[in-house]
């Protein structure tokens, strides 16, 4: 792969970054000339870039992929793909690639620990003890179980699914909102997403990120939820309109939220911080030393691949 020209769009994983640096001629976005726009350094390197790198926060748009003729394939360090410009990408013939299944499990799992943190109000609980409030104020305050709540998921993908699996193992009743009906007649499918939130007592967010389902968490979705629900968004944070999220949790017309993904990460609304009903996490559901490392050899086995002209190994197209 030692001719392959690669750029990477910004440092997200040491043991990827090193293996594409020993492997291929490895162009560092952000280590672009300070003060230097970065079209004249895309314009200084654009004939040797034949692929581009990035992750959740940092894909492939239009005018990146115009400023590289040479451009063959996008590999995500993500599963998500929604800030790569698929539609550009077919125009050129050029293949994108992701990481899934690998995520799968890690995901999921943070998904019912913040279910849980949310419910029994764990990280507050913490700050309880560390402050000596213990001893000074008594017990803390009754909190509420997860076990055999009714669990809504939006998105019954992989990650929704070994979502579901987990809280089957709790006890908990499962519904769900995807694009169709799924073959699992255990859980209940409901056609409309407010509907759904009516009927549960924890949303979690797992679907993909796209058109249809940009805010698909609205203000009627979380008035559904209403005073005892929580939220748990572990997809997207442009699937729930943040705004309306914050009015609630403020208002107390939501009971709880635990958030892994933000409309403008890195930021996270500062409203939500001084809330004792909430639990903020900064996009760590993948963030594992062994979900990284596989999701690292998927996408250098995806540019070997496509550098030997054989089959990719997790095409999206």
């Amino acid at each position: 792969m030692e001719s392959l020209g690669v750029l990477l769009l910004h440092p997200m994983n040491a043991y990827l970054e090193q293996e594409l640096d020993r492997r291929c001629r490895l162009h560092r976005f952000w280590e672009a000339p300070p003060g230097a726009p970065r079209d004249e350094f895309l314009r200084a390197h654009a004939g040797s870039i034949r692929a581009v790198v990035g992750n959740a926060s940092y894909g492939a748009d239009a005018a990146l992929i115009d400023a590289l003729p040479a451009l063959e394939i996008v590999a995500s360090f993500s599963v998500g793909i929604d800030r790569v410009d698929l539609a550009k990408c077919r125009e050129r013939g050029i293949r994108v690639t992701n990481t899934p299944d690998v995520l799968t499990d890690d995901v999921a799992d943070l998904a019912v620990g913040l279910a849980i943190a949310v419910l029994r109000r764990i990280p507050q609980a913490d700050r309880y003890v560390r402050a000596g409030q213990w001893k000074a104020k008594g017990d803390y305050a009754l909190t509420t179980r997860l076990s055999g709540k009714r669990v809504a998921i939006l998105g019954l993908g992989r990650i929704g699914l070994a979502v579901a699996k987990r809280a089957e193992a709790f006890g908990c009743s499962i519904s769900y909102h995807s694009r169709s009906e799924k073959p699992f007649p255990n859980y209940k499918f409901y056609a409309n997403v407010v509907d759904l939130a009516a009927n549960c007592d924890a949303l979690i967010v797992a679907c993909s990120l796209n058109a249809e389902t940009y805010h698909i968490v609205n203000r009627d979705v979380i008035n559904a939820l209403g005073p005892e629900g929580v939220l748990i968004n572990i997809g997207r944070g442009a699937h729930v309109d943040e705004p309306e999220l914050v009015s609630a949790l403020v208002e107390k017309r939501l009971g709880g939220a635990g958030v892994d993904v933000y409309e403008n990460e890195p930021f996270a609304p500062e409203q939500l911080f001084g809330l004792d009903n909430v639990v903020l996490v900064p996009h760590v559901g993948s963030d594992t030393e062994e979900t990284c490392r596989a999701m690292a050899d998927l996408v250098l086995a995806n540019l070997v691949a496509h550098a030997s002209n054989k089959q990719i190994v997790t095409p999206v197209i």
